[in-house]
């Protein structure tokens, strides 16, 4: 592939118009530009940030299911319109959902990538700092992870109905 072309793939995945999503060709291309953005971050992790390479790859990959299978694939929203609701949304319910062992150790990690995303798209002026800071703390609140995991993980009977209403202002 020419440095050209590359080029040309790079400032695409920078764009935050490519990734509004009204059919299901929009959200393949979504997909596709955000691999190449968060290759982009996974190389500012360690080029950058110099973390070392498992962190950096622990980081991009808790971007990666976030922003993916939750806010492209599931939400099917423009993943630089994540807030700290949306992390909130995505711990607090749709990760305890579909893993088959949710727990906060696996989600701490997650929310970890999601964090250290944010704040490389405001250092990009993708998204505003404001956003930034609100995922920042969505993604610091442990306790209502804990409690949500925990709460789930002890449901009995038919205590699903109240469990997934009981989700701070009803939606999930």
């Amino acid at each position: 592939m020419s440095s050209e072309k590359i080029r040309t793939e790079q400032h695409a995945a920078l764009q935050r118009d490519n990734y509004t999503i009204n059919s299901l060709d929009d959200e393949i291309s979504a997909d596709k530009l955000c691999c190449q953005l968060l290759q982009q971050f996974h190389q500012f992790l360690l080029k950058e940030a110099r973390l070392q390479p498992l962190e950096a790859a622990a980081l991009a990959s808790g971007a990666d299911y976030f922003l993916r299978d939750f806010v492209i694939s599931n939400r099917r929203a423009n993943i630089f319109s994540t807030s700290g609701d949306t992390v909130r949304r995505f711990g607090g319910h749709w990760y305890i959902l579909n893993n088959l062992e949710p727990n906060l150790t696996e989600l701490k990690n997650l929310l970890m990538g999601i964090k250290a995303f944010s704040h490389f798209c405001a250092s990009l002026q993708l998204v505003e700092d404001q956003q930034a800071a609100a995922v920042d703390l969505a993604c610091q609140d442990l306790d209502f992870y804990r409690q949500r995991i925990e709460s789930f993980l002890d449901l009995t009977g038919d205590g699903f109905i109240a469990w997934e209403t009981n989700f701070p202002d009803g939606q999930q």
